[in-house]
């Protein structure tokens, strides 16, 4: 984050409110490595940090009047008052960082207002949790100025609170943590029933590898349909078996498991593929600690494979990003984030990355789909302060 964006965000709340800011914050995007669909589950994820980040230039109010601008979108200043804001009352933009200042005041933090004004490039609807990145910012800049004391996992609760409650979306835990507590350099462990976590080093440029994101330009939203169900099915399948969440599925019992199931057959995909996924994840994480890293390619695909047979989540875009990556000599890839759309990562030797990322552009314009935006992915860092 360079100290000219940092200077062009406080210059443009300086134009907008007509004083500068008390501080300016940045708040990352996240790729996923493994581990896709089990946050909510309470069940293993392992998430890394893009440079991409959504920065927020903001000052406290102490008369209840909540001003937010985006640089994104041209819908000038809106002004709200915080003693108004309820969930659902919003389905704009706004909601996002208004649901932030919803949930700190409902946990009892007295945030009395502020003026706010955000700039992202972390890309909207590519699955790289463009939202979670701008709850998170605002969440870590209004914890500093109020001095509320709350550390990241902490702030990543709130904004997780935020929009399940107030914007209505059923996520889980996962992309707040990674935005609030993802370090350089690493990729983040994390078990998403206590967010115990470990710093995993993953730097892949050391060993001659690279990880390419690949932007399908199919847009999506967890607020739609498509996602609840996938989460209330993982639920009917806990309950199904009696467990607390699928998590508590041992991975050597999933076929005795799956048996229990009968003729629940869409449920029977749903937790063969989280079960499946946690092992994944734990796979990951020892081959990473052990030296392998190549050899997490294959397990990248077997998740994508996962994700595409039996939870269905998947789309002929991101299958064909897959296939063709692997077949132009890529070690891995796979689909990351919530699904129908949005984007896939590719793991390949750094000497392959033009090859691969030409073959991927050219099935796309053989297919007549819209062109991928491709860039290379490198493990940075969480939410801050820069300014």
């Amino acid at each position: 984050m360079s100290e000219a964006v940092a200077g062009a965000v406080a210059e443009r709340f300086t134009q907008l409110y007509g004083a500068e800011p008390e501080g300016v914050w940045a708040a990352p995007g996240r790729v996923n490595l493994i581990g896709e669909h089990t946050d909510y589950n309470d069940g293993f994820v392992m998430p890394f940090a893009l440079p991409h980040t959504a920065v927020a230039a903001v000052s406290r109010r102490e008369d209840g009047v909540l001003r937010l601008h985006s640089a994104d979108i041209d819908a000038g200043v809106v002004e709200l008052r915080v003693a108004d804001l309820a969930p659902e009352s919003d389905k704009n933009w706004t909601a996002y960082p208004s649901g932030v200042v919803w949930a700190l005041r409902e946990a009892g933090h007295e945030v009395t207002g502020a003026d706010i004004h955000l700039a992202s490039t972390v890309p909207s609807g590519a699955g790289l949790s463009s939202s979670a990145a701008l709850e998170v910012v605002i969440a870590l800049a209004l914890n500093d100025l109020y001095a509320l004391g709350l550390r990241g996992w902490q702030l990543a609760r709130l904004c997780q609170r935020a929009e399940n409650v107030y914007v209505g979306a059923p996520v889980g835990i996962m992309d707040q943590t990674a935005a609030a507590c993802c370090e350089a350099g690493h990729a983040l462990f994390l078990d998403t029933r206590d967010l115990s976590q470990r710093q995993i080093p993953f730097d892949l440029a050391a060993e001659g590898m690279r990880l390419l994101v690949v932007d399908t330009q199919v847009k999506h939203s967890h607020s739609e349909g498509e996602y609840g169900k996938r989460r209330a099915g993982c639920e009917k399948g806990a309950a199904l078996l009696g467990v607390d969440a699928l998590r508590d599925v041992p991975y050597a019992e999933l076929d005795a498991a799956l048996e229990r199931l009968g003729d629940e057959e869409e449920v029977r995909r749903l937790v063969r593929h989280v079960v499946t996924e946690d092992e994944r994840v734990e796979r990951v994480v020892a081959l990473l600690e052990s030296g392998d890293t190549r050899a997490i390619g294959p397990v990248l695909a077997e998740g994508h494979a996962s994700l595409r047979d039996d939870f269905r989540i998947s789309c002929p875009e991101l299958d064909l990003v897959v296939d063709t990556a692997l077949a132009s000599g890529a070690l891995g890839a796979r689909m990351t984030g919530g699904g129908f759309g949005g984007s896939a990562i590719v793991l390949t030797e750094a000497a392959d990355v033009d090859a691969v990322t030409k073959a991927v552009e050219e099935a796309f314009a053989a297919a007549g789909f819209t062109a991928p935006r491709v860039f290379e992915a490198v493990p940075s860092a969480g939410a801050r302060r820069i300014r």
